[in-house]
């Protein structure tokens, strides 16, 4: 691609030396043609006279295609730096940067390419990082689930109800994983269907908060509901926001403290027909620094211990 770019570049700056050479025959036609008129006599003066005209038009001529080539080489310069970044960005080198040059008309081109290489080499970065969280938060569970097995089998672990809850459980952990990657992969294809129908948001904060009820008396730390009577119906996707409940009181639970508290409020929204679900915790909260990242793919905060999923 580079090589075409350069072929084509040559032969527009020898167009433009043809045009140049062109225009400056054109001039020296009609030079002669007003010698002519001016009847300078072919004498030596004349001579003379005529040498110089035609010595400062050629010099003109030179200096215009000094300038024309010039220009063009700060132009096509750092096109030809940016096609090869392309090419390097194509091969999976995230990391390269193409330093401003140029017109000011082109350095816009420059820096829009070193944003999108940035964000690229972001976004790689994170997906690396969650397939390693991944691959951690599968082994985990799987190596519970074949540790427990094996025990049951060679007769160390008894076949009863408590090791069989925690075969349920660590497989209920993987589920709920399987269940996150496929619903990202839907989000990112654009193919996740919301089922919207009038949902009472109350009766399912109460729902998921009734799921994480035995994990919160394990480790100290209470739930609490505040519904406001009255709220009407949300259309929204019940399924949906149940998963999102359950990742924020996952999270809230993660970093609340021993004797702190995490409450879901439902009330009325600002507008009418509006509801507003909420859920705050007494934690350490999520460090300034880490706000304006919260919605962004995959980000993780550095003391976070999930897999940035949800």
């Amino acid at each position: 691609m580079r090589r075409h770019f350069l072929r084509r570049a040559v032969f527009f700056l020898a167009a433009v030396v043809t045009l140049t050479l062109g225009v400056s025959a054109l001039f020296l036609w009609a030079a002669a043609g007003l010698l002519h008129l001016l009847k300078i006599s072919p004498g030596p003066g004349g001579t003379g006279q005529a040498v110089l005209a035609v010595m400062l038009l050629l010099l003109l001529v030179l200096a215009a295609v000094v300038l024309a080539a010039r220009a063009f080489r700060r132009v096509a310069a750092p096109v030809e730096d940016l096609m090869a970044a392309l090419g390097q960005i194509a091969d999976g080198g995230y990391s390269t940067r193409i330093q401003e040059s140029g017109p000011r008309e082109v350095r816009p081109l420059t820096r829009a390419f070193n944003a999108m290489a940035e964000r690229l080499e972001r976004q790689d970065a994170q997906r690396r990082s969650l397939l390693m969280d991944i691959s951690h938060e599968l082994r985990t569970p799987l190596a519970v689930l074949q540790g427990t097995l094996e025990g049951m089998l060679d007769g160390v672990y008894p076949r009863d109800d408590a090791h069989l809850a925690l075969i349920l459980e660590e497989t209920q952990v993987l589920a709920r994983l399987i269940e996150d990657l496929r619903t990202l992969t839907l989000a990112e294809n654009l193919e996740l269907k919301l089922a919207r129908a009038p949902t009472d948001l109350a009766e399912v904060a109460s729902d998921a908060l009734a799921s994480f009820r035995s994990q919160a008396e394990a480790a100290g730390v209470a739930l609490e509901l505040e519904a406001e009577p009255g709220v009407p119906p949300a259309e929204v996707d019940p399924e949906r926001i149940r998963q999102v409940l359950t990742n924020l009181l996952s999270n809230a639970l993660r970093y609340t403290p021993k004797g702190g508290t995490v409450r879901v409020r439902c009330s009325a929204g600002a507008a009418p027909g509006q509801v507003a679900l909420s859920v705050e915790d007494t934690g350490t909260g999520i460090r300034a620094e880490d706000l304006p990242h919260v919605f962004d793919r995959f980000y993780k905060s550095k003391d976070s211990r999930g897999t940035g999923l949800g």
